[in-house]
């Protein structure tokens, strides 16, 4: 396989955009590599690795300032990418049990309209409106 990658044959390796590396570079994600007298940029495999990490890291909910962590703490104890992953699974549980709550919410608001016998009146906008009794 190819050792050097220019901009559009990186780009293509990993499935991104030719922007999404320009991106990743002002980012300081990977490096830019320095440009020949002659000829273009070449990437390495190693900058292909490091943006396929960039985009699983992505695909498992991880910001940009968060793999940028990752990736500075590549070589620390594990202890140290372990907190930060329990932190990121803190944070998805919690988004997990506000679905949950909003999930049973909108059950019962639906369930609420199919049994709504004055269709004049909507249980989910009525659910919306806010409460005369805390109005400002």
């Amino acid at each position: 396989m190819n050792e050097n990658y220019t901009i559009g044959q990186l780009a293509e390796a990993a499935s991104v955009n030719v922007e999404t590396i320009r991106y990743y570079e002002r980012r300081g994600l990977i490096a830019q590599p320095p440009k020949p007298t002659e000829g273009y940029r070449t990437y390495s495999r190693a900058t292909l690795a490091r943006i396929l990490f960039i985009k699983r890291a992505q695909e498992l909910g991880f910001t940009l300032e968060e793999i940028a962590n990752l990736l500075e703490l590549g070589e620390s104890p594990c202890r140290e990418v372990q907190g930060m992953a329990a932190q990121k699974l803190a944070s998805v549980r919690a988004k997990l049990a506000d679905l949950r709550r909003l999930e049973i919410v909108l059950d019962d608001l639906l369930n609420q309209c199919a049994v709504n016998p004055d269709q004049t009146h909507c249980p989910i906008i009525e659910s919306l409106q806010p409460d005369d009794n805390n109005a400002p």
